[in-house]
């Protein structure tokens, strides 16, 4: 019997409030322009944007807001406490984005992107502060989807303090190193997927298509960039580039590859064969 699948495009993914069939999920920040910024989300193929919510962020130098660059009918967004280095802050921040999403009517409102940062140089998540600012905005009826470092240990405790999704960094925010230690990925798939639809999302260092092909074979749901994109010499062409890498990994992880081996495997049978060389 075949086992050959029609399917073309990824089953739909549950993140709290919202359900999506992209895997990719792409930031708004440090692109040229707006403009720039609106076609590099098409080109990405993506439903669900991040925004950082602080005031600050939210206007250029003409002092055109972010938002009207944005189709909320198109795009979910979903709010981001980046920049916060406090779990009072991110709370705050968290609670900010709700009181703005909800004038927006964005069915997204109910959730958020926590990033709670240890410091300035390395960007790398403060896990107590995370696991605090996570049980805070939980009780508070959010689906909280946590920034995490690759540590196994940390994100089994994220997940059990109620996060919607967890989302281990393949590397520090803007590195563009890719998944820097995919045997620590796996080890938080492997813990997490106890329940095998609980949504673990690979979150920063990606700098190239292959970057998302790797987390997505691994068996990650999901993959956030901003920086990859934002930051390449051609936004657009480079957006076009992840969201095909995305959907390649996603199934090719579903495909099953073939064992690694140490040594050769002929394609063709011995048996039977016949000598190609005169005389034999």
């Amino acid at each position: 019997m075949s086992t050959t699948t029609t399917e073309v495009t990824p089953t739909p993914l549950r993140l709290g409030p919202v359900t999506i069939t992209s895997r990719l999920i792409v930031g708004t920040g440090k692109y040229a322009t707006y403009e720039q910024m609106q076609e590099a989300l098409d080109a990405s193929g993506t439903e669900v944007v991040t925004v950082a919510v602080r005031r600050e962020r939210l206007h250029d130098a003409e002092g055109r807001s972010l938002l009207e660059f944005l189709d909320t009918d198109r795009y979910t967004i979903l709010p981001n406490t980046a920049g916060c280095f406090s779990s009072d802050d991110a709370v705050r921040v968290a609670r900010l984005g709700r009181e703005i999403l909800d004038q927006l009517d964005n069915p997204g409102k109910e959730w958020v992107k926590l990033e709670v940062l240890g410091d300035k140089k390395t960007l790398l998540p403060d896990p107590v502060g995370t696991l605090e600012a996570c049980r805070t905005l939980v009780a508070d009826g959010f689906s909280v989807l946590c920034y995490s470092s690759d540590d196994p240990i940390s994100a089994l405790r994220l997940r059990d303090a109620g996060a919607t999704s967890v989302m281990p960094a393949g590397s520090p925010i803007g590195s563009g190193r890719g998944i820097a230690n995919p045997a620590a990925i796996l080890i938080i798939l492997e813990l997490l997927k106890e329940d095998p639809d609980y949504p673990v999302i690979v979150d920063a260092g990606v700098g190239t298509p292959s970057d998302v092909t790797c987390a997505m074979e691994l068996g990650a749901d999901g993959v956030l960039l901003n920086t990859g994109i934002a930051h390449a010499k051609d936004p657009v062409r480079m957006a076009r580039a992840m969201n095909a890498a995305c959907a390649a990994g996603y199934d090719g992880f579903r495909a099953g590859r073939i064992p690694k081996r140490m040594y050769a495997t002929a394609s063709s049978p011995w048996e039977g064969a016949i000598s190609a060389i005169p005389g034999e």
